[in-house]
């Protein structure tokens, strides 16, 4: 029987890293947004200071999966929290329970760390991921909505 393991990544995962990237931005139908590289991924992952982690999920020493993740906070629990940026696993690997062993490593390190709560967003179409965060027991957040600035509008408010 094969046996999943997940491990922190170190950086000769960023070229496994960035490839699960597309691979997840193909599925999303928006590959032609992906503007990162490996040497981000290695700068943004793997350097003193960064802000940003990954875990690696392994099938027989393979690697089949991903989760990056950063620290944010909330000011109403005074505690950190972890925000899950993606979580991926290849298709073809799926259904050996990766993804939940994924985020069970991404809770652990949440308890270690004393944060308060994990939260990721899942695109509303999404109904494989929908159903493993519900079997998980998570709850949406239906009340919130997510705003981003990026591009020229970025660039107009940082001007001032």
């Amino acid at each position: 029987m094969s046996t999943g393991t997940v491990r922190s990544a170190s950086k000769s995962d960023a070229a496994t890293i960035h490839r699960f990237i597309m691979e997840l931005a193909i599925y999303e139908k928006a590959e032609h947004e992906v503007k990162s590289t490996i040497a981000d991924i290695e700068n943004t992952l793997f350097t003193q200071g960064c802000t940003a982690h990954a875990l690696i999920a392994e099938l027989d020493g393979e690697p089949v999966g991903m989760a990056v993740y950063f620290f944010n906070y909330s000011t109403w629990l005074g505690q950190n929290g972890i925000f899950l940026e993606d979580l991926y696993v290849s298709p073809a690997h799926r259904g050996h329970g990766l993804g939940r062993k994924l985020m069970s490593e991404l809770a652990r390190i949440a308890k270690d760390k004393n944060c308060g709560r994990m939260d990721w967003n899942v695109l509303d179409w999404n109904q494989p991921a929908i159903d493993v965060y519900d079997a998980l027991g998570a709850k949406p957040q239906s009340e919130w909505i997510g705003y981003r600035l990026s591009g020229e509008a970025l660039d107009k408010l940082a001007a001032g």
